[in-house]
């Protein structure tokens, strides 16, 4: 396990970006589980991947985000530099501007179903931009966007560990039918995690969607999860409507949210065990949205 502390990120500053050797470092107030993030001054941020699996995000970032900025409708993170392998610390890491904002939540929005709406229309202008040089998905991106199908050994895995928890033939059923429906569109770009320890508000709307290191090109289903994971029930119909995909899309948004709350409260390795009880009510609400779409 790599220690990535304060020490570490200030002697990687000093060694490669000189310029910015005097400024102070601190640790983010909460940092995310893929990646470690520091305060650099008042204005800039330095992001590290956490283990190697999440290295090849790194240049991806600083590849397209420039791209994508101009043609969306919130701010995105902006790439300052690209730091290399230093000080004992093994992988490729980048400094970005810092984004303004507070998580999003009932003390931060002013309204949720403002909140919805924004949200899909920043999406919305994602999924329009042209998306035939960007990276299909796959292991850089853990296959947002790509075939439900690579997570099926771990999906069933899952569901019978918890086969005296859960009832395992509805669970299935919302599973299967995720499986076998397929996007027949072109590939268009995708976040690959819209959750809202990914979004940022400021004056009681959604401003910045940050943390682009699953995006990829494909299915625009993984980016749908948000509507049973945090938007409640008024807001989520609004998200719907404003996104207005097919059904089959959403079986398999339901598949896309259905495999992470699984994986997470079954303890797959690689989960976050502190989330685990939120991952439950999480299934909880995609097996009651499966049976009202019935």
């Amino acid at each position: 396990m790599v220690q990535i502390d304060p020490a570490l990120v200030k002697n990687l500053i000093a060694a490669q970006f000189p310029d910015w050797a005097d400024l102070p470092v601190r640790p983010v107030a909460t940092s995310g589980w893929d990646n470690r993030t520091f305060h650099l001054g008042g204005e800039m941020s330095v992001r590290l991947p956490s283990a190697e699996r999440y290295v090849a995000q790194v240049e991806k970032e600083h590849r397209f985000l420039p791209l994508l900025a101009p043609q969306l409708p919130l701010s995105i993170p902006v790439p300052l530099g690209l730091g290399r392998p230093g000080e004992g610390y093994p992988w490729p890491w980048s400094v970005y501007q810092w984004i303004e904002g507070e998580r999003p939540g009932p003390r931060t929005i002013a309204d949720l179903t403002v909140f919805a709406e924004d949200l899909a229309d920043f999406l919305l202008a994602l999924w329009r931009i042209d998306a035939t040089d960007g990276r299909p998905a796959g292991q850089h991106n853990f296959y947002r966007g790509g075939a439900l199908q690579v997570y099926d050994d771990e999906t069933r895995r899952s569901i019978k560990t918890l086969s005296d928890q859960i009832d395992v033939a509805l669970i299935t059923e919302i599973w299967e039918r995720a499986l076998r429906s397929r996007w027949t569109e072109k590939p268009v770009w995708v976040h690959g995690d819209i959750a809202e320890g990914n979004l940022l508000v400021r004056d009681g709307r959604l401003a910045a969607v940050i943390d682009f290191g699953s995006s990829g090109t494909g299915d625009p289903a993984c980016d749908l999860v948000i509507a049973w994971t945090f938007l409640d029930e008024a807001a989520a119909r609004v998200f719907r409507d404003r996104v207005d995909l097919d059904a089959q899309t959403w079986e398999r948004a339901r598949g896309w949210g259905l495999w992470k709350a699984l994986i997470t409260v079954a303890g797959e390795p690689g989960t976050n065990p502190l989330v685990k009880e939120q991952h439950r009510c999480w299934l909880g609400r995609i097996v009651a949205d499966h049976l009202a779409a019935a």
